[in-house]
């Protein structure tokens, strides 16, 4: 008995210890009377910028899955988008999106695809830490023939990194919940090459590691996700500290990265850490309000930065980049502005502007002029997709063409370059295909660029054209 005194001693100690550390974490953030967090305006600020990649991406994401359905389940775009479609804002009518909602905690899933007759498909896989990964593209050589990918995070329970018959890639994402999203050029401008596009996505599968090798599906565990919000900013008013609990347990965290470590950082004095329980009624409470003001300022702030071409140009390579390829500042804008892109390997979206600066409206026709050195340095095809400025949606006609290109159809002329209209009326002596009606209103408009697959090193010398009112 007396030897055991000396080892009570010592786990009494580390005991007080380990106790005494927990306690000053919490403290290390004073409180009100109510426990809130009495943090200072640049500690609220920072943690509002800190976590918008976050709060964006679960709330797009859970979004998604509820539309669809549920989580592991697959859902093929084979429709061509018109004006009727007011969801998002500039929505891409140049390829069709497959989408798979994957739960990775139980089991792998795999997703079996088709060789394509395409010129560009690419798959994109992001997890709620916003982190843009496109493991298989045709600019890699991909899609060429039948194929299979494997797809698991740290967390997968069913498997243990082994190599599985019939399984050509593997992919580890950086969180449980993901979406893998297909885009695929449809050829819409060739009939039978569309209807041809068009059966191959409809071939996409969706399999569960366990049900792929001929086994029962395992049961997905139960799981209770916090409220999405009507939009981020709700998420910051009345739910914050309970989703970033959530975040922090089914995303993987790397301490060695600056912003991993910079978030976990900023939220361990709040309670909230990896494998952590949210726990309302213990923990230290934040001022909802105050969240949500500033969330809304900082969004306006980078809306306004997103019209800024030399902040464009600074941020342009890090967009929609994977872990350790990105930083806070680009993060934070392509949050606010629109979640889950591509990045500049797969597509480009420079903004057309007038030759004399002055905003387009729809009280003037335009038009846009390229000689054939001018074209876009694309790789797979190029675009010019028409929206209004203020909303980001289609242009209404009845001819629901919304783009001039490859996909929606274009007549390049006998020197090989290409005049696009932009007119009330289709002016005589233009090709149909190289007309985007408009309405005669006092409407300003916005056509964007889509340049899949740029020559980035030919980019760093094209000069986007610029539309000139007729």
């Amino acid at each position: 008995m007396r030897n055991l005194q000396p080892f009570l001693l010592l786990l009494l100690v580390s005991l007080l210890t380990v106790t005494c550390k927990q306690d000053q974490t919490k403290a290390t953030i004073p409180v009100d009377d109510n426990s809130y967090a009495m943090l200072s305006p640049e500690q609220m600020e920072d943690l509002v910028k800190r976590s918008f990649q976050n709060v964006a991406l679960y709330n797009v994401t859970n979004k998604f899955a509820l539309a669809q359905g549920g989580w592991n389940t697959l859902q093929s775009d084979t429709q061509l988008k018109d004006h009727t479609l007011t969801d998002i804002a500039r929505p891409n009518n140049d390829t069709f999106y497959t989408s798979a909602l994957l739960d990775l905690r139980d089991d792998a899933m795999i997703l079996k695809y088709p060789g394509f007759d395409s010129k560009y498909v690419s798959l994109m896989i992001t997890a709620y830490d916003h982190y843009v990964n496109i493991p298989l593209s045709t600019g890699n050589g991909n899609f060429g023939e039948d194929g299979a990918i494997l797809i698991y995070s740290d967390h997968t329970r069913n498997y243990d990194g082994e190599k599985i018959e019939g399984i050509d890639h593997y992919f580890k994402a950086t969180g449980d919940f993901v979406s893998a999203v297909f885009r695929v050029m449809p050829h819409a401008s060739e009939p039978e090459r569309f209807e041809k596009v068009v059966s191959q996505i409809q071939s996409i599968e969706l399999h569960s590691l366990n049900t792929y090798q001929g086994n029962d599906v395992i049961p997905l565990s139960p799981v209770e996700f916090p409220d999405v919000g009507m939009t981020d900013s709700d998420i910051f008013k009345n739910n914050l500290l309970e989703v970033m609990q959530f975040v922090f347990n089914h995303v993987s965290w790397d301490r060695e990265n600056p912003l991993d470590k910079a978030i976990l950082e900023i939220y361990r004095p709040l309670g909230i850490v990896p494998g952590g329980t949210y726990e309302p009624e213990k923990g230290i409470k934040v001022n909802g309000a105050e969240l949500r003001a500033i969330a809304e300022r900082i969004r306006e702030e980078e809306m306004k930065k997103s019209v800024d071409e030399d902040f464009r140009k600074k941020v342009q390579s890090k967009m929609f980049q994977p872990k350790g390829k990105t930083d806070l500042e680009t993060l934070l804008n392509v949050s606010i502005l629109g979640p889950i892109g591509m990045p500049e390997a797969e597509a480009i979206y420079p903004q057309i502007k007038t030759a004399d600066g002055d905003p387009m409206n729809a009280m003037n026709d335009y038009v846009i002029r390229m000689s054939k050195d001018e074209l876009p340095p694309a790789r797979a095809f190029w675009s010019i997709t028409l929206y209004d400025l203020e909303n980001g949606f289609f242009i209404p006609n009845d001819r629901k063409k919304y783009s001039v290109g490859e996909n929606a159809g274009m007549r390049l002329n006998e020197a090989g370059g290409i005049e696009i209209y932009i007119a009330s009326e289709k002016p005589e002596g233009v090709p149909e295909e190289n007309w985007l009606p408009i309405e005669r209103k006092d409407l300003n408009l916005s056509p964007t660029l889509r340049i899949y697959q740029a020559d980035l090193d030919a980019m760093k010398s094209w000069i986007v054209p610029v539309a000139q009112k007729l």
